[in-house]
């Protein structure tokens, strides 16, 4: 019985460890992006576009910065789940894209980084 009682426990407590999202641990992550993404106040497209506002909005559509045409044509819109996969594999979520970054394997990671991405709005301000 004491088993079961604790798998229960383990079982509810996994949604909530998995969430756990820690903005300014991905603010350190987010040092694999910089080199060819900026985010912030003032942020400009460089190797790869800025990405201030990015959830909810759709691929591709940063003003200024010329997209592979696989990334142009893939429908994507910038939520939680694309970003996951995106993060962890570029080239798996969209063949074709421009980015030679491999990916944030980690998952903590990831969910880290799109946690400090996330708290920009479209202006830079957090």
């Amino acid at each position: 019985m004491l088993k079961w009682v604790i798998a229960a426990g383990l079982v509810l407590a996994m949604p909530a460890m998995a969430s756990a999202q820690d903005a300014e641990a991905g603010k350190k992550v987010f040092s694999k992006c910089a080199p060819c993404h900026a985010i912030g106040p003032g942020a400009k497209n460089k190797v790869g576009p800025e990405l201030n506002g990015i959830l909810g909005r759709k691929a591709a559509s940063v003003e200024g910065f010329n997209y592979s045409a696989a990334l142009k044509g893939s429908g994507l819109t910038w939520d939680d789940a694309n970003l996951h996969k995106w993060l962890e594999n570029p080239k798996a979520l969209v063949p074709g894209n421009k980015m030679l970054f491999p990916g944030v394997k980690d998952e903590t990671e990831r969910n880290d980084l799109i946690a400090y991405i996330e708290s920009f709005k479209a202006d830079g301000s957090n």
